[in-house]
């Protein structure tokens, strides 16, 4: 057995699962410190399956917490920067496109050293140690526990980076270390940008997951710790406390990989209706088409792997006015709506209200909402139509028809046929997919790399690249037998010498669930 949990703005789900069938489920109001909310939803599994709990064997929990503290500037670490590329990248130095209010907290601690190589991997300028040496004192006396280390074309020499953090860590023990060849792609300082946001995560990282360790403990589960990533793999607790970077679009990504376990599709639209925004995303394979384009987290930009998401104000707990016309959103109650929407004796006229109005579903009073005219509920649901058909056009990359999943709690907002959808399915859980698809979760690697083909040949270098992948998910405890390649993508570099060629490779395998 074992338990998938998703944290989200408003609430926190949890489902307890025996291979492929759902034995409970649960909804909570996300609680402002996390944890407590956490362990209700989980009390609130094994009370309504009575599963001992000595039979579970793993907690998988997905988590918008570190995004959202980045986005809200709350709870960040400040964060040296050390750049090795000299006597390169002088014109663009770290953090010039980062936002006043985020450099002010970051800080201004940035360390420029010598030494780099070329994409062939070939060194164009040794390092300068000493020079790291005499910045990891520097840092030690300012007080400042976090390090973004970047090193120009890392992703295929990591040597530079590796190096570093070793003679930093003779110097200072206690640093927390972020790698940017362990976080980001190629492009220098995209890959600059994730590392520095994940070192100002790593505190606050370590703390939570220390808060759910303890939950674990509060509720007598020995069970192990598994966070998911933006993928929808996972990873430790350990290697989550060190790469909270890597669970920024975990929420989104749950959700879609439970709506196509739920419905058995490998290819679809996925809709995910929760109490404030709703998310709109393509399954690939079985997994979330992945974004080809740079990031922006917080007014940063990134380029670490992320499902290619669109998000609207669009939730269960969205305010409606009923003025002329009637607008739905993007204000919300949030985690409130228990206390604020008319169905549950409040004041504030939701989404919620108008579904229970229509007949949609039976939730809370259905008399508090009775006053409502016909016209205003039918025009609130005319807008909340149209918004989800707006993102699905959007997503979308032909003008086909394509079949599509409503998932989520704020799934029964939607009572009618949406436009380019070829067939549409609700199915069973639906309002829990996303503690599903963290549940469910697999182990995974994916490896990006700058590769001539020359006279080694195609298939051989594809190849020696896949064995790694797959060599790196067992390595993480995938089962060998189910371990393989989902993913094969050749791009040419046209800007760079030779015969150029951008591959990435991603690999997948169960995880390996014994003792």
């Amino acid at each position: 057995m074992r338990i998938g949990v998703d944290v989200g703005g408003t609430n926190t789900d949890a489902v307890l699962m025996q291979g492929s069938q759902v034995l409970a489920s649960a909804k909570c109001p996300t609680t402002e410190d996390v944890a407590s909310g956490m362990i209700a939803a989980i009390e609130a599994v094994l009370a309504d399956s009575d599963a001992p709990t000595s039979e579970i064997h793993s907690v998988m929990v997905g988590t918008t917490q570190f995004i959202n503290a980045f986005v809200e500037r709350k709870h960040l670490s400040p964060v040296a920067v050390m750049r090795i590329a000299l006597p390169l990248s002088e014109g663009i130095p770290p953090l010039v496109d980062w936002p006043d209010d985020l450099r002010a907290v970051i800080g201004d601690h940035i360390y420029m050293v010598k030494g780099g190589f070329y994409y062939t991997g070939a060194e164009y300028m040794p390092l300068d140690e000493e020079a790291i040496a005499e910045a990891a004192r520097d840092i030690q006396a300012k007080g400042i526990r976090s390090i973004a280390i970047t090193s120009i074309f890392a992703p295929i020499r990591q040597d530079f980076e590796e190096r570093a953090a070793a003679i930093i860590r003779e110097i200072a023990p206690e640093m927390n270390i972020t790698l940017s060849h362990q976080v980001g792609g190629l492009n220098l300082v995209e890959r600059e940008n994730a590392a520095i946001i994940n070192a100002s995560l790593m505190e606050l990282s370590q703390r939570a997951i220390s808060s759910y360790r303890k939950s674990l403990e509060v509720l007598n589960l020995s069970a192990n710790l598994f966070v998911t990533q933006n993928d929808g793999t996972l990873m430790s607790a350990e290697v989550a406390e060190q790469s909270p970077v890597m669970t920024c679009s975990a929420g989104p990504t749950n959700s879609m990989r439970g709506a196509g376990f739920l419905t058995g599709l490998k290819e679809a639209v996925v809709i995910d209706i929760g109490g404030t925004t709703s998310d709109v995303g393509f399954l690939l394979h079985g997994f979330p088409r992945e974004t080809s384009d740079a990031n922006d987290i917080g007014g940063v930009r990134t380029n670490f792997s992320m499902p290619d998401v669109l998000s609207i104000g669009l939730g269960g707990g969205s305010e409606v006015e009923t003025g002329d016309p009637v607008s739905v959103g993007p204000s919300s109650v949030g985690y409130r709506i228990l206390e604020k929407a008319r169905v549950f004796g409040g004041d504030v006229l939701t989404a919620t209200d108008i579904a229970v109005a229509a007949g949609q579903c039976d939730i809370g009073d259905p008399a508090a909402v009775a006053d409502l005219d016909a016209e205003t509920i039918d025009q609130a649901l005319d807008e909340i139509h149209h918004k989800i058909e707006g993102a699905i056009d959007r997503m979308k990359t032909s003008a086909k028809p394509v079949p599509a999943i409503l998932v989520g709690g704020g799934h029964v907002l939607v009572s009618r046929p949406l436009k380019g959808v070829s067939e549409l399915h609700r199915p069973e859980h639906a309002g829990v997919a996303n503690a599903i698809g963290a549940a469910i979760g697999q182990v995974g690697s994916r490896i990006k790399r700058i590769v001539e083909y020359g006279s080694q040949g195609r298939d051989a270098v594809i190849k020696e690249v896949s064995d790694q992948a797959i060599a790196e998910v067992i390595a993480a405890g995938g089962i060998p037998d189910t371990v393989k390649v989902v993913e094969i993508e050749e791009m040419q570099m046209t800007y760079l010498q030779a015969d150029s060629m951008s591959l990435k490779v991603r690999a997948i395998g169960d995880l390996a669930l014994e003792d």
